[in-house]
């Protein structure tokens, strides 16, 4: 059946491609802060094409006679939504592409593709093909990029004021939420603490300012938060940092009189959201900007931009004391949450009645109980049997399923408490489980424990750690296509890099005050899924042969503390498959778990977690 209002919306958008003078044009998911969630205002994608995932692009060509031809849609998405995306453009004019496929064209591709078979107007070099984009949603590398491509076609990249400003009349308003002080006694360190590193920093690269447009940055570096994105306590803004001078562009009414007062004596100037392009044209000094990190509009603007690393980035993911003390109590409180959760769901599945939804709900219910407790840190991952097979799985009502007494329940999940974020994953037997099922779940274990329990020398990145935890698996022929791991923000976005664990090289070391999750996983398609996850701090080594530097090579050295505190459950471990240093490092983390729950716990749920950590 044939879609009428995403039909007459891709129309309206070809009637404002026509007045532009442009071919196609490419609308991303992303909004000018380059976030992994995007306020409703920017839902621009979704508003186009129907598809509401949270990854994908939607491009759509026209021409100035569309009896000619030239009138095409297409829209590229993951292999985590391939069936959802081709139900939800079924009766609109966009094709799906499928990331990842061979065979599958680059948008530049597509169109080149497209327009070589029409008739002879683009071909004859009369008129250079053009693409548009909205330069505040693409970032300043992502723009070079297509540039490059596109130019291979002899296709010419323009940029355009955003469309939907004008074809999407009822669009949702920028966030509008207050602004809220994020106490000295949580961040740990001033704002002009952080300012004056900031500027020295900047100064380092030959800049007398630098633009932050990442909204974890912004909020970190003034030690705000908010509530505009869903699940990460930030606000939409811009901050620029002078050398003698602070300006926070966001729109007023988002501040309330004691934010305005502390904004006025930290010596912060606010300026309007929209006006910030409009001064940056009359800054007429080095300015600044990470180019993978900020807007094109921004560069655009710039007389004399310098291309660098943003400052903030390596600043915030180094945790001070305050910040680390924060973590330990927010896993504190959200371990407490989790035993409770963990024990009443394995007694209350096989009563039946159960549900992802119901269990996820459950989850929450009992993180709410906890002090400080503000929110989960994104949504719930509750997958149950084939479900947790799907590796971003997030049940909703038309995808919830019984949880059954039987097989596996992937459940990953956080919190977002004032002291800190937190970010776990535990897998449940709900009852009888096949050999593969606890196969997969300790040789999940196994990659778990392995890269929990390295130590490393300085100047290792997380990319050479990686295979660490892969490495049970090859054995068995297997392996898994996400990250194995990611920074954590304090009381901000719960992924939080450059650090990481991934296949694919990464040039960020991993050094001491370094949060970073550790969460290998199998999936087998349409049977189950496994993953164990702990949030880690990196901290300094202790060694076998030595407690000093003297006698190491190529040293410090580095390890982990286990930041996560919640029992891995062992009755799917197939005892026989784990090394007995394996084993010893397991058994002690358990009993880690319980040392430091069970004081906080009743009678009742510490005798649970007494069987549940009781040594293999």
């Amino acid at each position: 059946m044939k879609n009428e209002k995403i039909c007459q919306r891709v129309e309206q958008l070809r009637e404002w491609m026509r007045r532009q003078g442009i071919q196609a044009f490419i609308t991303p998911s992303t909004d000018p802060h380059s976030g992994e969630y995007v306020p409703n205002h920017w839902h621009s994608r979704e508003w186009i094409s129907g598809f509401n995932g949270s990854a994908g692009t939607a491009v759509v060509t026209t021409s100035p006679d569309p009896s000619q031809g030239g009138e095409f849609a297409a829209l590229w998405t993951d292999n985590r939504y391939f069936l959802a995306a081709a139900e939800q453009l079924d009766g609109t004019p966009f094709e799906l592409q499928k990331l990842g496929l061979e065979g599958t064209p680059t948008i530049a591709e597509w169109i080149a593709a497209k327009y070589k078979v029409q008739s002879t107007k683009y071909n004859e070099g009369a008129e250079r093909l053009k693409v548009g984009i909205d330069p505040t949603c693409y970032t300043v590398s992502e723009a070079e990029a297509l540039k490059q491509e596109l130019s291979t076609f002899h296709i010419s990249l323009s940029t355009c004021p955003d469309p939907f400003a004008e074809i999407w009349t009822d669009r949702p308003a920028i966030p509008q939420n207050p602004v809220e002080l994020h106490a000295l006694e949580y961040a740990g360190e001033s704002v002009g603490s952080k300012l004056c590193r900031i500027r020295s920093e900047m100064q380092k690269q030959g800049a007398e300012a630098v633009v932050v447009g990442m909204l974890d940055e912004v909020a970190w570096a003034l030690n705000l938060r908010g509530t505009d994105v869903d699940y990460n306590p930030v606000f939409v803004s811009y901050l620029v940092v002078g050398s003698d001078s602070a300006t926070l562009y966001i729109n007023k009414e988002k501040l309330t009189d004691p934010v305005s007062a502390y904004l006025h004596d930290e010596g912060i100037d606010v300026r309007p959201y929209e006006q910030i392009f409009s001064d940056l044209k009359q800054m007429d000094v080095p300015v600044l900007i990470q180019p993978d990190k900020t807007n094109l509009q921004v560069r655009q603007s710039l007389s004399q931009p310098v291309l660098g690393q943003c400052p903030v980035t390596g600043m915030k993911i180094m945790k001070n004391e305050t910040e680390r003390q924060g973590y330990r109590s927010a896993m504190l409180k959200d371990g407490i949450a989790m035993v409770k959760w963990m024990k009443w769901a394995l007694e209350a599945i096989p009563k039946g009645g159960q549900t992802e939804l119901s269990l996820s709900r459950k989850l929450y219910a009992f993180r709410a109980e906890q002090p400080l407790f503000r929110g989960d840190s994104f949504e719930t991952i509750m997958g149950y049997g084939p479900h947790a097979a799907i590796v971003h799985y997030e049940p909703s009502a038309e995808t919830d399923i019984a949880v059954e007494p039987h097989g596996l329940l992937l459940c990953d999940s956080g919190g977002q408490y004032l002291d800190g974020t937190t970010d776990i994953t535990r897998t449940l037997p709900c009852g009888p489980l096949t050999w593969e099922e606890r196969r997969d779940y300790t040789l999940v274990l196994r990659g778990w424990i392995n890269l929990a329990r390295v130590k490393f020398p300085r100047g290792t990145y997380g990319s050479q750690l990686d295979c660490l935890a892969r490495a049970p698996m090859w054995e068995f022929g297997m392996n898994y296509l996400h990250g194995t791991g990611h920074g954590v923000g304090q009381y901000l976005c719960v992924h939080e890099g450059p650090h990481q664990f991934r296949m694919n090289y990464m040039p960020w070391p991993l050094v001491p005050d370094m949060t970073i999750t550790d969460e290998p996983g199998i999936y087998i398609a349409g049977s189950h899924g496994v993953r164990h996850e702990n949030t880690m701090l990196v901290v300094d080594a202790q060694l076998r042969e030595t407690e000093g530097s003297e006698g190491l090579t190529f040293g410090p050295y580095y390890q982990f503390e286990q930041l996560t505190l919640c029992p891995i459950l062992t009755g799917p471990i197939v005892r026989e498959m784990l090394q007995p240093e394996e084993l010893a490092w397991f058994n002690s983390y358990q009993q880690q778990v319980y040392d430091r729950l069970a004081p906080e716990l009743d009678d009742e749920h510490r005798q649970w977690l007494r069987e549940a950590t009781q040594a293999i």
